[in-house]
């Protein structure tokens, strides 16, 4: 399999140029003294690392799986030894509060590790970014007696997280959970059920697993409003600390999937075993929500990393294969020179790009919503997040599936073989369109729920920022084309927006008819907001910019003028209404 490079040029131009995260950091209490220069130290190492560590075991985690053996779950070869170095490094408790022993560096650090996680080796990247999402929950819901007795290890690494919502009769909709907790006379309670689909259910690189298990009680109201949630550690933890007799957390067998081999996705059974209310009884679904949302922005984060690393190998591969003569060529050359091969690199390359920057842009004001000492910054960020959450998830899983598969055709007949790992690439991008809520489900989320958050507020703040920029852009020659591009979409998006909100598609059949093809395009026009946002920086750059940045004014033009125009498109689609979709019986099937 060929390397892995970080993309901490990319990476360093955003936080520094596009961004100036240190202006933000500076009024956050608790980040003052993260500068942007730290930052990129950090991305540094950690690229080292998915380099040097986890790349090399990537493939051959694949080929060998995980395995369940009377009842022990084996990870590859090399993954244990990894998680070892991981832990040691310090990486696990890199956004983590240092009350419980993390780093307390922001989210916004954390996420593009995240990126290089997902993009060196997803499935070993589920273990730490599940046991995060769980020690967040855990931090923000619990009592202080669960947090201070589990936290500690979790940020530490000792011990990881697993999530178990999903019953064989209850996927999406979880208002159908069966499984039970009946309170003990201690204090804690009696849990029974059977989970599926448990990301890191088991393993053997840490002393303990933490699941995070929803459950109903007996006098639990029916539906949704009837869930609690409840803390299962797969070994019970002593008063000092230490680990006692295991608990009746068993893994029943290991999923047969498409990708992420390496990774154990297991059937979970709690038989009768012992766990402690986390939150309100009955509110489980609302603790669950914040691991589930950041996971939610994790598991977008892996598609942006999956297609950067295809992307990765097929620009090499292209400019190093000899096939064909390009026109006017005359002889073969490089396929490099192919206009066809360069239309699906540009298409890779203009997505990862512009989702790195969204990606950053949300971590920043997830940063904002978490530490800003003005409420109403922190209410008009958690507005912003709230919005563009489902629009990471579903978008860069999406456009992230779609780029691996050009990468795989780059490589022609070679994409399709293991030895240079496209075919991977493209099994493991699969799963990320499918969990942590459906594509279809955030895109129903954004249209039915997000849109009339606070009255519209965020969607309106997000879409003046747009224009905002669209106006700085035709003041700036080299910008004018991408934003002249950018405000016909931007016209089109408001249109439909207004269409689903309060005019002819407003009802809720029009909505669910319209949300896929509206998040798409709402995530198009964002992918141009940020084309055009970083051509303005690198034209104020003037000859200070390098010739890696001075590249992306013509990835955005491409982007505007060929991927661009399919928002518009889109935009037809919606207005078609949900008639084509309903007319035919579902009999006719």
């Amino acid at each position: 399999m060929p390397d892995y490079t970080a993309p901490l040029d990319d990476m360093t131009f955003l936080l520094q140029d596009v961004f100036d995260v240190e202006k933000t950091f500076s009024v956050l209490p608790g980040y003052e003294e993260v500068s942007a220069e730290l930052a990129a130290s950090v991305l540094e190492e950690a690229g080292r690392f998915c380099a040097g560590v986890l790349r090399p075991i990537n493939q051959s985690g694949d080929e060998e799986g995980s395995r369940l053996d009377n009842g022990v779950v084996h990870t590859p070869k090399g993954f244990k030894e990894a998680y070892k170095a991981f832990v040691d490094g310090g990486w696990s408790g890199l956004s983590s509060p240092t009350e419980y022993g993390g780093q307390g560096l922001p989210r916004t650090v954390q996420i593009l590790v995240d990126e290089m996680l997902s993009a060196s080796n997803l499935s070993f990247g589920l273990f730490p970014g599940l046991s995060r999402g769980a020690a967040e929950a855990i931090e923000a819901h619990a009592s202080q007696a669960l947090k201070d007795q589990y936290l500690p290890k979790m940020v530490a690494g000792a011990w990881t997280g697993a999530m178990g919502l999903t019953e064989g009769t209850a996927g999406s909709d979880l208002s159908l959970v069966k499984a039970t907790a009946k309170p003990r006379d201690d204090g804690s309670y009696t849990v029974t059920g059977s989970k599926i689909f448990i990301s890191s259910g088991d393993h053997d690189m840490a002393e303990n697993v933490i699941h995070l298990v929803l459950a109903r009680l007996p006098d639990a109201p029916p539906g949704t409003k009837g869930i609690s949630l409840f803390l299962c550690p797969k070994y019970l933890v002593n008063d000092d600390g230490s680990l006692g007799a295991r608990n009746a957390v068993n893994v029943g067998s290991l999923e047969h999937k498409m990708g992420i081999h390496a990774q154990p996705t297991c059937v979970m059974n709690y038989d009768d075993c012992q766990g402690w209310l986390v939150g309100e009884a009955n509110r489980g679904l609302n603790a669950m929500f914040t691991m589930m949302n950041a996971e939610r922005l994790f598991v977008g984060v892996q598609g942006l990393g999956l297609a950067d690393a295809s992307y990765q190998t097929a620009a090499n591969y292209a400019k190093e294969r000899k096939q064909g003569r390009a026109p006017g060529a005359k002889e073969s050359g490089m396929i490099i020179a192919h206009p066809d091969v360069r239309k699906m690199l540009l298409t890779m390359l203009s997505f990862t790009e512009a989702a790195r920057a969204l990606t950053v842009f949300a971590a920043l004001e997830m940063d904002k919503e978490t530490a800003h000492p003005d409420p109403e910054v922190r209410k008009r960020a958690a507005g912003l997040v709230a919005l563009l959450t489902p629009v990471i998830k579903a978008g860069f899983t999406d456009f992230g599936f779609e780029a691996t598969v050009l990468g795989q055709q780059v490589l022609g007949g070679h994409g399709y073989i293991r030895e240079w790992g496209q075919e991977q690439f493209v099994r493991d991008a699969r799963i990320a369109m499918i969990y942590e809520g459906t594509n279809g489900i955030q895109a129903q989320d954004l249209v039915v729920r997000k849109l009339g958050l606070d009255g519209g507020a965020p969607v309106r703040t997000f879409l003046a920022m747009v224009t905002e920029t669209i106006a700085e852009g035709r003041q700036v020659a080299a910008a004018r084309d991408t934003a002249a591009a950018l405000d016909e979409a931007l016209e089109a998006l408001e249109s439909v927006t207004t269409r689903l909100t309060t005019g002819a598609n407003a009802d809720p059949l029009e909505q669910n008819a319209a949300a896929t093809d509206y998040l798409r395009m709402f995530a198009l026009v964002t992918f141009g907001w940020l084309w055009l946002r970083m051509t303005l920086v690198v034209v104020a750059k003037g000859d200070a910019a390098t010739p890696h940045e001075k590249r992306k004014i013509e990835i955005a033009r491409f982007f505007s003028s060929r991927i661009l125009p399919q928002s518009l498109s889109l935009g037809s689609q919606i207005c078609s209404g949900s008639a084509p979709l309903m007319a035919i019986a579902s009999e006719a099937f």
